[in-house]
């Protein structure tokens, strides 16, 4: 009991130091501050890129957003860990492991932001190129009005006036189809493009029909991929709360023990790891169900 009467002592006396120091309300703005100017510092470009695109999506958390992650994550990592252990410093160093985990959880919403405004652009790009090439009978126009039109943004539109660059000074549109489908491996994308090969180098007749068929192919998907987000949230906010009374199963074995059986048995150090286990897995596979929700938005 020393040990956890000298650990609630310190934090008590940082808390106080921090409070003196910036005044109140301000504290929590610091420790914001500081924590996201270190996570700017290490986080790798591509996530930056990700993440600045979510902010004008307007999808990003404000700091109000994320102080209430923070407190919930911590608050349930410690009650929960203490209804296992009765050991406050276990508590709360479960407490600090469970916040630690905020940056990839970040990751992984702004990740899945960025995947859908990515299909959805893709969509856009692959609809009005085939509308538009069926008036021009031109790639290259076509690709210049798309561009032109307003209706796509960054970095679909600067991709796009990069294969117009690439079509004009090859002279052909081989490496500007090849360049885009690499970018961006949507099997619509690449279909779009193998058709328009065809129709420029072979002739194909009925082109017509062919690209009718494709844009049926593309609204056919993105039906398809609307309706899976709607399953997956379904699906998610099943497996959270299936992931929730997992952790809380301690309660049960607590009542069916009885709570002094259990403090007996949690003397036991193989007791103890068991525990540490059940938690761990929980936790991650808790996590991989996350990974997967956001992940793969618009995959085909």
């Amino acid at each position: 009991m020393y040990i956890e009467e000298l650990f609630i002592i310190i934090v008590f006396v940082v808390a106080i130091y921090l409070y003196r120091n910036y005044q109140g309300d301000n504290v929590g703005k610091y420790v914001l501050e500081q924590v996201q100017g270190a996570y700017d510092r290490f986080a790798p470009y591509s996530f930056k890129v990700v993440r600045e695109k979510t902010k004008q999506l307007g999808e990003e958390y404000t700091p109000r957003q994320y102080a209430i992650q923070v407190s919930l994550f911590a608050s349930f990592a410690a009650v929960v860990t203490y209804l296992y252990f009765y050991n406050l410093i276990i508590s709360i160093i479960y407490a600090l492991i469970a916040v630690s985990f905020v940056p990839y959880l970040t990751y992984l919403r702004c990740k899945k932001t960025y995947s859908e405004f990515l299909f959805e652009q893709v969509q856009v790009y692959t609809s009005n190129t085939i509308m538009e090439f069926a008036t021009t009978q031109s790639f290259v126009k076509a690709l210049e009005g798309v561009a032109n039109s307003g209706i796509l943004e960054d970095p679909v539109l600067s991709d796009v006036r990069q294969m117009i660059t690439m079509s004009y000074d090859n002279g052909t549109i081989d490496e500007a189809l090849e360049y885009m489908s690499k970018l961006y491996p949507y099997y619509i994308v690449k279909n779009m493009h193998q058709l328009f090969l065809q129709i420029t180098k072979e002739g194909a007749q009925n082109s017509a029909d062919s690209l009718e068929n494709m844009q049926l192919d593309i609204d056919m998907l993105v039906e398809s991929v609307y309706r899976d987000r709607i399953e997956r949230a379904s699906f998610h906010k099943s497996f959270l709360q299936f992931g929730i009374m997992l952790y809380l199963m301690v309660m049960l074995v607590q009542y069916l023990l009885g709570r002094e059986t259990y403090l007996v048995l949690l003397e036991r150090w193989y007791i103890q790891v068991l525990m540490h286990g059940v938690l761990i897995i929980n936790t991650y596979f808790l996590l991989k169900g996350e990974k997967y929700y956001n992940e793969n938005v618009g995959a085909e």
